[in-house]
């Protein structure tokens, strides 16, 4: 799914802060051509809580001086690189990062014009060590070749809720009398059957969602106030609090809607950052997702014969993205973390995998405005999300299979089994194993490759 941007005076749509999303069945590219649309976006991402501190919705005012733990830790040439090669790639204005020999400029605020000042090691012998909880593969002890993934912490992010909270997030469909295709549920059903493979190669395996429930307290009613206001603040003197059809567009700039939208969609996902960095504490978290095209009415959606696979990792900001003093600060501190240095080649060698077992072609995103293509393998983009922003360790995040396409339909259908099941006429291996398989096996690959040597 692509990002779209769009411009007003002190407004801009965003998209970076949502997993791959559709809404009833259509993309976010086709909807934002709705006026409807449009105007939700805006109101939504111009009237966050906290607007006026210059930070993304539900954000938090960014700590800079946590980064004074990374003085002299990076050299010039290494940041460049990341600046310009993977976090930025769409350029950036100077006056938010200035880079000279010796130093990086970054500015800590729009409105009062703060700089944090970063200094470079002057060559990579006196670089300082890199701060850190996660543990980057080759600082771990040799292991056995059978047990590549001993020692390692490994966090499973199972996308979306699932559950009765499915048709609110707009991840489910219905073909007649056919079972509904939830996505939250098919990725806790994956995650559940990836946990085991991973824990038999030697890993601890820990959830960031094992169930249905959410993980955020929050509640929809919980925003309603703050979705009050957004629309307020917006033009609309007297907002309404749902319509009777939820296909009805005018649901769009609802209070209903878009407490619901701050629940799942904000509050959900940075309550699991909350609970990646201040409990479980991994070195490496695996987002489970499932992709869809546009599949219309859910109660009646079509089936394509569109099929493909991608993974993500951080990088590629827009630069109104990098105007924002929290998306700004989360991405520098990413960068010099070097998460990328370890994501990257995992996610190369899980979608190598991936690939191989699932016979899937390379999503092509329709414009390279929003996202970068990374790595080796064709398969990998960096675009910046919500999630693979805030974790703060490496983050691959799997999109495979269309979910309305006819042959991902039908092997959802037909659920787990054993062996093999012939299904539009050729022999599959249940999408479930299939899946938890090809990740497993391109992680013990990768470690294998790392920690037991090349070749074992």
């Amino acid at each position: 799914m692509t990002e779209i941007r769009m411009f007003k005076p002190a407004m801009t749509i965003r998209a970076s802060d949502f997993e791959l999303v559709s809404v009833f069945g259509f993309r976010i590219s086709d909807l934002l051509r709705s006026s409807s649309f449009l105007l939700v976006f805006l109101l939504l991402l111009s009237g966050s809580a906290a607007a006026a501190d210059n930070i993304g919705i539900l954000g938090s005012k960014p700590k800079w001086d946590v980064l004074e733990h990374y003085q002299r830790t990076i050299t010039h040439d290494q940041f460049t690189h990341l600046i310009n090669d993977v976090y930025c790639t769409h350029g950036i204005p100077d006056d938010l990062i200035r880079i000279d020999d010796n130093s990086a400029q970054i500015l800590t605020s729009q409105d009062g014009h703060g700089v944090f000042k970063l200094e470079f090691a002057p060559d990579e012998k006196s670089q300082r060590p890199v701060p850190r909880l996660w543990r980057p593969a080759k600082s771990l002890p040799p292991a056995k070749p059978n047990k590549p993934l001993a020692g390692l912490r490994i966090a499973l992010d199972p996308g979306h809720l699932g559950g009765r909270w499915a048709k609110m997030e707009e991840r489910w469909f219905q073909v007649g009398d056919s079972k509904p295709v939830t996505e939250g549920d098919l990725t806790l059903r994956v995650s559940r059957m990836l946990a085991p493979r991973l824990r038999k190669l030697g890993a601890t395996v820990l959830f960031v969602r094992n169930s249905t429930q959410p993980t955020t307290p929050k509640r929809p009613d919980d925003f309603r106030e703050l979705a009050k206001k957004i629309l307020i603040k917006n033009g609309v003197p007297r907002p309404r609090d749902q319509v009777l059809n939820p296909l009805d567009p005018a649901k769009e700039g609802t209070v209903h809607w878009q407490s619901e939208m701050l629940f799942y969609r904000y509050s959900e996902i940075r309550r699991r950052a909350v609970l990646v960095n201040s409990k479980l504490h991994p070195d490496l978290v695996v987002c489970l997702h499932f992709n869809a095209e546009g599949w219309g009415d859910p109660a009646n959606p079509t089936l394509i014969d569109t099929n493909h696979l991608h993974l993500l990792v951080n990088g590629s900001y827009l630069q109104d993205e990098l105007d924002l003093d929290d998306e700004r600060f989360e991405m520098i501190r990413r960068l010099l973390s070097r998460a990328y240095d370890e994501e990257l080649p995992i996610a190369d060698a899980v979608a190598i995998s991936m690939a191989k077992a699932t016979g899937l072609p390379a999503y092509q995103y329709p414009t390279t405005q929003t996202t970068t293509k990374v790595g080796t393998s064709g398969y990998v983009y960096a675009r910046n999300l919500l999630a693979t922003r805030l974790y703060r360790c490496p983050v691959v995040y799997c999109e495979p299979y269309v979910m309305n396409s006819k042959d991902a339909f039908a092997r959802i259908e037909a659920g787990d089994y054993d062996d093999t099941k012939e299904i539009n006429g050729v022999q599959r291996q249940s999408i479930f194993r299939e899946y938890a398989d090809s990740v497993a096996e391109g992680l013990r690959e990768y470690y294998t490759k790392i920690r037991c040597g090349a070749g074992q």
